[in-house]
């Protein structure tokens, strides 16, 4: 029920954007709103958004399946995935699952953090490219709409490799890049080496009880993240320092070995991919 909703918000936020693009206008995310009493009267309209939710769901779905596949093979248990509808700005506040076991092995752990983002980012990776592939170059904007969407590392690869020579700010995304660029945004917030986050067991399968002092040095750097870049770091800084800034202690010295060392960095070169400072702005600040 929860996925049929979220496909549902998800679907509407997309037929939003999609007519956004088709008339090159800046994304109107207030707008998306008329498009739930349109439902009512052309349900239609929800497959001019599949482009966008597909995305967004399969690139969800792909991360927290890698969790719950790996939870499977080691025999922990855990809850199939769960969506989050809602109504704006995208449809969705994302997908989890809930490991109900405790684990008592560093490189289960491990292997369970890292599955996730890897599974996400194999199949956000192409959706990304193919939707920077279909955008368009339109003077500016990015600069105009209800927000201004960051520009992480790997979408500005992308954008220079598809696009060369053309500033982010007058490429318009395609509503699939659009999406992609909403699963790019959660790897890199699941990333965080703090607490309970996919990063903060990564971090935690390495170097162990020493990871709660790094995990409090970053979430307090998240408050000047807020006030000088976005405000919404001010939120995750709360929310990491009220639920998920102290980790499970696990009695473990099992060395992680090389295979699992090289997947620790590729974590890591992937949070440098996908994380900006600024997810999102209002228009006109700097």
């Amino acid at each position: 029920m929860l996925l049929i909703a979220t496909l549902i918000t998800t679907s509407v936020m997309g037929a939003a954007f999609v007519r956004s693009f088709r008339m090159n206008r800046p994304v109107d995310i207030i707008a998306g709103l008329d498009g739930y009493s349109e439902l009512l009267h052309h349900p239609g309209i929800l497959l001019t958004g599949l482009p966008f939710s597909l995305t967004l769901i399969g690139i969800l779905l792909a991360h927290e399946m890698g969790h719950f596949i790996a939870c499977r093979y080691y025999g922990v248990d855990a809850t199939p995935p769960y969506f989050i509808p809602f109504p704006l700005p995208i449809g969705t506040f994302g997908a989890f699952i809930r490991i109900r076991a405790p684990v008592y092995s560093k490189r289960i752990l491990f292997d369970i953090a890292v599955a996730g983002p890897l599974a996400g980012f194999f199949l956000l990776l192409p959706a990304l490219a193919i939707g920077i592939a279909y955008s368009k170059v339109i003077p500016g904007i990015n600069e105009q709409g209800d927000l201004v969407f960051g520009v992480p590392l790997i979408v500005k690869l992308l954008e220079e490799a598809i696009f060369p020579g053309v500033p982010p700010a007058d490429i318009y995304l395609h509503p699939v890049a659009r999406a992609a660029w909403v699963g790019v945004l959660a790897t890199a917030l699941n990333l965080l080496p703090i607490g309970q986050l996919d990063g903060g067991h990564i971090l935690y399968s390495f170097v162990g009880e020493r990871s709660r002092i790094i995990s409090r040095v970053l979430t307090v750097l998240l408050i000047p993240l807020g006030f000088l870049y976005s405000y919404s770091w001010l939120l995750w800084a709360a929310l990491l320092f009220f639920f998920a800034a102290r980790h499970p202690a696990i009695f473990d010295r099992t060395s992680m070995g090389r295979l699992r060392t090289v997947l620790g960095w590729l974590s890591l070169i992937l949070f440098i991919l996908c994380f900006t400072v600024q997810p999102t702005r209002l228009p006109g600040r700097p």
